[in-house]
């Protein structure tokens, strides 16, 4: 069943959640591509500068939907899933993170990060967390470059997940939902974000 109408909508219920950093010396950090409109959102309302920390996940050969994991520029995250793959042979495997490492790439030219993180409280920001994968390749990612404090906002996520707390400082989800199929049956509209939606949404200071 629904529960926003889109992704904007998200970020509004959202950042009523993290009232507590309005203002702070920190940083929203979205997940190309949808991400980053709930995060972009969050960061209008709290007053906070918006930036990208990008992400990739593992889909299965010829079922990407089935996520098997998730990487970022210096991270691999694999789900239970992908830690026993199965049918999955290792070189298939290979071929997959290879064509998923190319597209990281690309979309980190293209996003840009949001520089330099050390000492600072960092919020990141996706439109729902289904495996866990891409959440946690993103904040293992940003803790390594020496993050204060890290918060993990999503609108909506499985009652069960919870992020581990060696990595996550914070969590939060005001939505969790004890029955979970994806994250998009919880959107009236889930439509695809464009890179050019995502370039307009970060050129744009959300504190103007």
């Amino acid at each position: 069943m629904a529960i926003f109408a889109d992704r904007t909508a998200a970020g509004v219920d959202l950042a009523a959640e993290l009232a507590a950093w309005r203002g702070q010396d920190a940083v929203v950090a979205g997940i190309p591509r949808g991400g980053i409109v709930v995060a972009a959102e969050v960061a209008r309302v709290l007053g906070l500068p918006l930036g990208a920390v990008v992400v990739r996940k593992l889909g299965a050969p010829e079922q990407e939907e089935f996520a098997l994991g998730a990487i970022a520029e210096d991270v691999r995250v694999l789900t239970d899933r992908g830690g026993r793959v199965g049918t999955v042979t290792p070189e298939q495997m290979a071929m997959v993170e290879d064509a998923e490492r190319e597209e990281l790439r690309r979309r980190s030219a293209l996003f840009g990060g949001i520089g330099s993180v050390a000492g600072r409280t960092v919020i990141v920001v996706d439109d729902g967390v289904a495996t866990g994968a891409t959440a946690t390749a993103a904040c293992r990612s940003l803790r390594g470059r020496g993050v204060a404090h890290l918060v993990l906002a999503v609108p909506v996520a499985p009652t069960a997940w919870m992020p581990d707390p060696a990595v996550v400082d914070e969590y939060v989800c005001p939505h969790p939902q004890r029955r979970f199929w994806a994250v998009g049956e919880f959107y009236d509209d889930f439509t695809q974000t464009s890179d050019a939606e995502v370039l307009a949404l970060l050129h744009h200071d959300p504190r103007a």
